[in-house]
């Protein structure tokens, strides 16, 4: 499955850490509305996916946010470097304003 976040085809939305990779890329924090469809409300990058997930400082705020079940897409980026990443997060940031910052 995938989710077009900002106009990049991520992977996922998965409902479950178990699913992500510690692998370089950006992650989109979507949360679930009435009839499966998704809203972003935080994007970020790492070059280590799952723990940046898992550790997030943000995790809190995504909870308050989302009640009703949030979920993490993925982007993938072997090839890219971090400014590379960074500079992807930052457009998607810009054109799909998330709510958590």
């Amino acid at each position: 499955m995938t989710a077009q976040v900002g106009g990049y085809a991520f992977e996922g939305p998965y409902t479950s850490n178990d699913d992500l990779k510690d692998e370089p890329g950006l992650y989109a924090v979507v949360c679930q509305s009435a009839g499966n469809t998704f809203a972003l409300i935080d994007v970020g990058e790492s070059a280590m996916v799952k723990k940046a997930v898992e550790n997030h400082t943000r995790k809190e705020s995504w909870t308050s946010y989302c009640r009703t079940g949030q979920a993490v897409a993925v982007f993938y980026t072997p090839d890219l470097q971090e400014a590379q990443r960074q500079s992807i997060e930052q457009e998607i940031r810009k054109r799909m304003n998330p709510p958590c910052r």
